[in-house]
């Protein structure tokens, strides 16, 4: 598993820069595999987070928008907690025993490669903006300068993830896989959609 570890960074930073070519057709198999789904949902969602803030969208967009958002936020969610349970399984292959007692990390790895999705969707449109044209040059040394420090921060991210992992089959650190239990999309929990309803 640390081998695929390894592979994530290099993995979200190429697939963002294809898929703005318009091929989806990336293919990996296994735990790659559910890294790439869920790194294309992010993207997904970040495209249409990006029409919902169109000012001249009509409200039949808008709503559209909304419920597409829904959709590719749940499957997201359900990918992060599809990536924990993957590792966690490694863990067991891997035969590591963890002790009650060992400290919980509250951040799971699912999360951490979420969040360094995002980051490599916001490392590619910021530095779209480096080199944009018909603006300031002060407005690309700041988007420059936000550059430098994203990819910092993604790098030190994925260190922490890597550092996770290595504590986990140390068994010095565990972390769980947390379940999000999204009512809204839910008929049998949303009061909105199951109102009337026996």
């Amino acid at each position: 598993m640390q081998a695929e570890l390894d592979q994530i960074d290099l993995l979200q930073t190429q697939a963002v820069e294809l898929w703005h070519q318009d091929r989806e057709d990336l293919n990996y198999p296994g735990f790659l595999g559910l890294v790439l789904a869920q790194h294309l949902e992010n993207y997904r969602l970040w495209h249409e987070e990006d029409q919902a803030r169109d000012p001249a969208a009509t409200p039949e967009k808008i709503v559209a928008v909304k419920r597409a958002i829904d959709r590719h936020n749940q499957k997201r969610n359900d990918l992060i907690e599809q990536l924990d349970s993957a590792l966690i399984e490694a863990l067991a292959q891997a035969q590591v025993e963890l002790p009650n007692q060992t400290p919980l990390n509250s951040e799971t790895p699912g999360n951490m490669i979420d969040r360094c999705s995002i980051m490599a969707l916001k490392i590619y449109h910021m530095a779209e903006q480096t080199q944009r044209t018909g603006v300031t040059e002060a407005h690309k040394a700041e988007a420059a300068q936000k550059l430098l420090r994203l990819q910092l921060q993604r790098q030190d991210l994925l260190g922490c993830m890597k550092a996770l992992w290595a504590e986990t089959l140390a068994g010095t650190r565990q972390f769980k896989v947390y379940r999000q239990f999204k009512m809204y999309n839910d008929p049998r929990l949303n009061p909105v959609l199951y109102q009337g309803q026996p």
